[in-house]
């Protein structure tokens, strides 16, 4: 979809436009949403950073889903003037510095590789990041910025983001704090629930895995991600979350690789560490370190608790990825069952 569809569309008789789910977790899914209810969602985050009719905002991001459509009814909404590019993963190379910016962790982290890019991408005054977790490295890389970045907290069905932390400054965080129209808790398994009224019909309850407790300065309510419940691995009795595994790897197995989860008859469940083969480019150059199983089981050992450590290993030539940039986990067990 490019800029003038969709702006056909919202200006259509229709009350409702019709949107996609990301498929992390199986199939894109079609869902017709409100558009009184996404100007509501525009209107929150508007008044949160204060935005200002004038002020400049950055389409970057496809038009197909969610994050991309909201940032067309944010500038529609507080009349901001609208910069749109073809999505792509380096949105700083052809634009100057704007007002406000959306990105998925992809797009900022290309962009951190480059320092012209890196410097307009310090000189957006509201950057916010979503789709995707932001890894240890990223953080540490934004935590000098000078103006103000955050992590955003939502899915499709609440029409973006319901909830922000704060990724630099003093103020860096790794708890997320709902917009104060919002209010969250927790269900049976330790599952996040929502209640936003202005956004979505009805509570909802998510397969997002939580930890909550009270801000002590403002005692708002916070909640930190752990993981999505359907990423749980049952192995041998023991439970493990998928996201934990990657972020403790992270930081020592230098190449893309992706953790999920095999059928065994022992242990009902075990952990698969899926990694991407280098390509001949790749392989040839000095920048690029090719690692074997053996080498990968010993970084495992030495960072895993023994229980978590995988019991197969899957070289593969792409990583199953969605557009958003985020693993395609029901793919990824597809792949390891073949």
């Amino acid at each position: 979809m490019v800029l003038e569809e969709f702006l056909r569309e919202w200006n259509n008789d229709s009350p409702t436009v019709l949107v996609h789910t990301s498929g992390s977790t199986g199939k894109p899914k079609p869902m017709w949403v409100e558009k009184q209810k996404m100007l509501n969602s525009a209107r929150i985050t508007c008044d949160f950073l204060g935005l200002k009719p004038g002020d400049s905002a950055l389409l970057c991001m496809p038009l197909d889903y969610i994050a991309g459509k909201m940032v067309v009814v944010r500038a529609i909404e507080r009349k901001l003037r609208l910069v749109s590019i073809a999505p792509c993963g380096h949105p700083m190379a052809s634009v100057n510095p704007t007002t406000f910016a959306a990105m998925v962790p992809l797009q900022v982290y290309n962009s951190l590789q480059v320092p012209e890019e890196k410097q307009k991408l310090m000189k957006i005054r509201h950057l916010i990041i979503g789709g995707g977790a932001i890894d240890e490295d990223m953080a540490a890389a934004l935590r000098s910025f000078p103006n103000n970045v955050w992590s955003t907290y939502g899915m499709t069905e609440t029409l973006s983001h319901i909830a922000l932390r704060r990724l630099n400054g003093s103020e860096a965080s790794e708890w997320y704090t709902p917009f104060d129209t919002v209010e969250v808790s927790q269900d049976e398994d330790g599952c996040l629930v929502i209640n936003a009224p202005l956004v979505h019909d009805g509570v909802l309850k998510t397969n997002d895995r939580v930890e909550m407790r009270k801000d002590k300065l403002t005692g708002k309510q916070q909640f930190r991600i752990i993981g999505r419940k359907d990423n749980v691995i049952d192995s041998g009795g023991i439970k493990i979350q998928i996201e934990e595994v990657e972020r403790l790897l992270k930081p020592h197995v230098n190449v893309p690789f992706v953790i999920t989860k095999a059928r065994d008859r022992k242990f009902g469940e075990v952990v698969v560490l899926l990694c991407k083969k280098p390509s001949d480019l790749e392989a040839s150059s000095s920048s690029y370190t090719i690692v074997s199983e053996d080498e990968l089981r010993n970084i495992c050992t030495k960072v895993l608790p023994p229980y978590w450590v995988p019991k197969k290993y899957v070289f593969v030539d792409k990583l199953p990825m969605t557009e958003t940039g985020k693993p395609a986990r029901a793919e990824a067990e597809k792949l390891v069952r073949l």
